[in-house]
């Protein structure tokens, strides 16, 4: 692969990853019930709603899960795939591989930016952050969710395990869900 190419690659890689993260953020954010007075939380929605808000007239919220924000980062996600592997690498994948690759590359972003929000909100209050800082109070209001059920029940000797605990499960998740989910992909893909 030439170099320019693989500048190409990156640069796709950051600009999706980007928008991505955007509507990840929104369906976390929601899920959990993240504050709104929170002006990273009214970012996300302001920057978010021009997109989401005609898909939600035929793609209603379940429970508290945005469908319409998942499907616009599933067909991000596909998108991104598509052009790499096209542009980049030269391949050609038919759509159902390209549909389970985009899943698989979803799935594997938003595990990878809920470890990097834990390790990011971890070292925050081991540092001694502002906890009344936006973005550490949204940080604190996504992964709560998780952390909750397991902590104090993994504290020993005044150290609270849970966070790393959490990450653990996530990264294994990455190896037994996304690898297989990928494996898939690339063999339905042709």
């Amino acid at each position: 692969m030439s170099y320019l190419l693989q500048a190409l690659s990156l640069l796709i890689q950051v600009a999706f990853s980007f928008a991505i993260g955007l509507f990840v953020l929104r369906v976390l954010a929601e899920a959990s019930r993240a504050e709104f007075q929170n002006p990273l939380s009214q970012m996300i929605y302001r920057y978010s709603n021009p997109v989401v808000t005609p898909i939600r007239r035929w793609i209603p919220n379940w429970k508290r899960l945005n469908l319409a924000a998942i499907l616009v980062a599933w067909l991000l996600s596909i998108l991104s795939r598509g052009l790499q592997q096209s542009l980049v690498a030269g391949l050609h994948f038919g759509l159902p591989g390209l549909l389970v690759l985009g899943t698989a590359d979803l799935l594997d972003f938003t595990l990878v930016f809920y470890v990097a929000m834990i390790f990011g909100w971890t070292l925050s209050s081991l540092f001694g952050g502002n906890r009344h800082h936006p973005a550490v109070r949204l940080l604190g209001n996504i992964i709560e969710p998780l952390l909750r059920p397991w902590r104090g029940r993994l504290a020993f000797g005044g150290i609270d395990f849970s966070p790393t605990v959490i990450m653990l499960g996530l990264l294994l998740a990455r190896i037994l869900i996304v690898g297989p989910l990928r494996d898939l992909g690339f063999n339905l893909g042709g």
